[in-house]
């Protein structure tokens, strides 16, 4: 035998790992509308940028017929690449090895990559598709997760962490893609859950299958747990690639700018946009496409808690996020879902240095026993906790209301703002004129000979004196009342004033933020 001879049984090998489960179980993959671990790669990844780890490690375990048995890759795909010219490292689990059970050799693979990740500053991205554990390893296989869930963990904030469920995702297995940044499934071929629907009907007796359980649907809008969802693999791997577009490599770094188009900075439709009326409702995503730049808007969690709308874009060029009311739901008010939804995602921004901006139109946190009992304190806290704790730059445009404890949490001056804007009809005030007539003037207006008269006079009474921006201006709440078309404008005078900013928090182990 010469060199040649072991240069060829190197390549048999390495044949015999990317064969995977072999070709009956890759077309079975292919049959459920499923890539392959190595297609989702090279779908996702720069031509010939991909470089594999570990090909051939392999199990240690000998018991329940394991012994001998081969498990090519140990069920998972690890290395690194670059997506769109910036370097990245993945995992991709290999369903049809084992049905990408995670074992002790699976895990360590992932945690080594995700080792290199961190000492790089790169991103990391996973691609979910495991049955869960692998029983045959017992206790190890939960050692495994283990290692992964502790990288997840300490690695959160320090280098952008992006899950693909592509698959079923239960168990434990879960609990990986749920501490990352942002997780995104395909509809009808992704499931996440603790319980399976089995375990389910056995313990409490209810029936319900997979897809309505733990399907994209579900998670992107019921239970928050997915930011995006895609109708197939394909544009799964897509919003990869865009996410990463406006991030950075990691949280020492700022996004790279972006080349953009260049259009007219005064807007004039920004001065029809939004409604004069302040009960009338209208999409605020009209009002962000006028403001950043053309088609540059993403939006995070666009199916969940739909009464407040985030997401990342571009202002000549530069990576921000916006945080914005979205009156079409729930007239913009504040409740749980959408305190969480925002909150995660304004900290999300602080963690990678993309500046945030807020756009406000609030009545205030939604009222009702349901939310009060559901924690409406604790989860209105968060948002409160989220602005205070970011040092970025944060400006605020205020563009129709902001009403009492919802406009101190929504960015103002008070928690940490550096610019708050407000546009000439904005009510700015402890609460809205009606309420606030009722209850200064409840005397005289219910001693007058026409109450609904003399109710509508102090309304408009008040409305005049207090629910303006003139007088939040005066007290210095507000930086300047500007002209709704100038707003494109002034948000790019302030980013370009902000981009040196630096601000040190008191040195602390961390924060307790209200969960």
């Amino acid at each position: 035998m010469d060199m040649f001879d072991k240069i060829n049984e190197l390549y048999d090998k390495r044949r015999k790992v990317e064969l995977g489960g072999g070709d009956e179980k890759i077309q079975k993959q292919r049959d459920k509308g499923k890539m392959t671990a190595r297609e989702r790669i090279d779908y996702l990844v720069d031509e010939g940028s991909f470089v594999e780890l570990n090909p051939f490690m392999e199990h240690r375990v000998t018991d329940f017929g394991m012994d001998g048995k081969e498990v090519p890759g140990e069920g998972v795909v690890t290395g690194y690449a670059t997506v769109n010219d910036r370097p990245i490292y993945l995992f991709a689990q290999d369903f049809t090895v084992y049905g990408g059970a995670l074992g002790e050799m699976h895990g360590k693979k992932i945690a080594a990559v995700m080792d290199l990740a961190a000492k790089n500053g790169t991103p990391f991205i996973g691609l979910n598709d495991s049955g869960g554990a692998r029983i045959q390893e017992g206790v190890a296989s939960l050692d495994g997760y283990g290692h992964v869930f502790y990288r997840n963990s300490i690695f959160s904030g320090v280098i952008p962490q992006i899950s693909v469920i592509m698959g079923p995702s239960a168990g434990g297995a879960v609990y990986s893609p749920a501490i990352t940044d942002f997780v995104i499934m395909v509809e009808k071929t992704s499931q996440m859950f603790i319980t399976g629907p089995k375990v389910i009907e056995t313990v409490t007796g209810e029936q319900i299958t997979s897809e309505e359980l733990g399907g994209a649907d579900v998670h992107n809008r019921q239970s928050g747990n997915a930011h995006l969802k895609a109708e197939s693999e394909e544009e799964a791997l897509d919003q990869v690639k865009q996410l990463i577009h406006y991030l950075p490599q990691n949280s020492q770094e700022k996004t790279p700018l972006q080349p953009y188009d260049e259009k007219e900075d005064l807007r004039p439709e920004l001065a029809d946009l939004v409604p004069f009326d302040a009960i009338r409702p209208y999409d605020v995503r009209s009002v962000i496409e006028e403001v950043v730049d053309y088609e540059s808007f993403f939006e995070i969690h666009p199916n969940f808690a739909k009464n407040i709308v985030v997401g990342f874009a571009t202002i000549n060029g530069e990576s921000v996020g916006l945080v914005c009311n979205q009156p079409k739901f729930l007239a913009g008010g504040l409740d749980i879902d959408s305190s969480d939804k925002a909150s995660r995602f304004i900290r999300t921004c602080d963690a990678y240095n993309i500046p945030i901006i807020t756009f406000e139109d609030v009545t205030g946190f939604f009222p009702g026993v349901k939310q009060e009992h559901g924690g409406i304190i604790r989860h209105g806290a968060k948002i409160l906790y989220a602005y205070s704790e970011a040092t970025v730059p944060k400006m605020t445009v205020i563009t129709r209301k902001a009403y009492g404890g919802a406009y101190v949490a929504l960015n103002s001056k008070s928690i940490g703002a550096d610019l708050v804007f407000a546009w000439p009809n904005a009510e700015i005030a402890v609460m809205g004129p009606e309420g606030a007539a009722n209850i200064i003037f409840a005397k005289d207006i219910q001693e007058a000979d026409d109450p609904e008269a003399v109710r509508q006079e102090k309304i408009d009474e008040y409305r005049e004196k207090f629910a303006n921006p003139y007088v939040a201006a005066g007290l210095g709440m507000v930086d300047d009342v500007i002209d709704p078309r100038e707003t494109r404008i002034k948000l790019k005078q302030g980013l370009k004033m902000l981009q040196h900013k630096k601000e040190e928090r008191p040195k602390k182990k961390h924060g307790n933020i209200p969960l």
